[in-house]
């Protein structure tokens, strides 16, 4: 069951298009990524959608609701956690989330089943103000702010960007533990490895939709050969199969370049460092994950 429709959303800030056609289709009870790198349109999206700006043209429905005649209502339904933590730094950990209880006209206590997963990590901090947290406290809190309304489709944009990697697997739990609880989740983020979390993803680049599978199928339909490379010197490494005549991609992949090249040209690359004189060639054929599907599809828009 369909719950999030865009249809041919288009958002212009002067002459750059943050939004150009896009359209999407989020399911019931899907925890669904946004993925791409800063200005692929993802924040973009998320205030359309939850009502904080109207789109030049095109349409969004969430749960059926125009986003343009039904907002008050749609706003009853959904959580909103920004990119940039926005609750009120001099106010305390349960003073904020008694503020955003009382907005949706409820008590903290009539949904904190809902929220008590979360909130217990903050009990202690509770008389803290929000301003003192760490930033992964700060992070607990903004979910529990979104969530204590019971929302039916939590939208979190860039939820993990400068938390340290200990929160960031902490709060994709949360995630996990929510999505059993039958709430819709569409999350942004720039980070690849975390589009794995995800049933479905869409990679989004500058305004446009570029590819929404699931993360294995999006593995699944890579369709060249992926080599990890490595030698004494790696800076020049690049640069030197960059310059190779048969390199069709080259870029740096954590400790090591992914390298693809034109078809059995491994042996011919090798021959070739040589006479640039890296010495402890390393090279071997590696498995792609989403980082190396979204360049490749990237290159397709170029």
């Amino acid at each position: 069951m369909e719950i999030v429709n865009t249809y041919n959303l288009v958002k212009k800030y002067g002459e750059t298009y943050a939004l150009d056609g896009l359209n999407l289709s989020i399911n019931k009870g899907e925890l669904f990524g946004l993925i791409g790198a800063d200005g692929a349109g993802k924040t973009t999206v998320f205030r359309i959608l939850t009502s904080l700006i109207l789109p030049d043209s095109g349409d969004a429905k969430i749960l059926n609701l125009d986003i343009k005649e039904d907002y008050k209502e749609i706003r009853k339904n959904i959580g909103y956690m920004p990119g940039k933590f926005s609750l009120y730094l001099d106010l305390s950990v349960y003073e904020n989330l008694k503020f955003f209880a009382s907005v949706f006209g409820i008590s903290i206590e009539e949904n904190m089943d809902i929220i008590y997963p979360i909130y217990k990590h903050l009990e202690k901090f509770k008389d803290r103000k929000a301003g003192k947290l760490s930033g992964g406290m700060k992070q607990k809190l903004a979910l529990s702010c979104a969530l204590i309304h019971k929302p039916k489709i939590l939208f979190l944009d860039e939820p993990t960007t400068g938390v340290d990697p200990v929160s960031r697997k902490e709060f994709w739990e949360m995630l996990k533990m929510l999505k059993s609880q039958g709430i819709t989740i569409i999350v942004s983020t720039p980070y690849m490895d975390e589009a794995n979390m995800c049933d479905r993803i869409a990679l989004m680049r500058k305004g446009k939709l570029m590819s929404i599978n699931s993360p294995k199928n999006i593995i699944k339909d890579f369709d060249e050969v992926l080599y990890e490379i490595k030698s004494d010197n790696m800076y020049q490494l690049l640069n030197d199969i960059r310059e190779f005549k048969k390199t069709k991609r080259a870029y740096t992949f954590g400790v090591s370049h992914h390298l693809i090249l034109e078809k059995d040209s491994k042996d011919e690359i090798l021959e070739y460092l040589k006479t640039r004189n890296h010495k402890n060639i390393f090279i071997n054929r590696v498995e792609p994950n989403i980082e190396d599907c979204y360049l490749q599809i990237e290159s397709l828009y170029e």
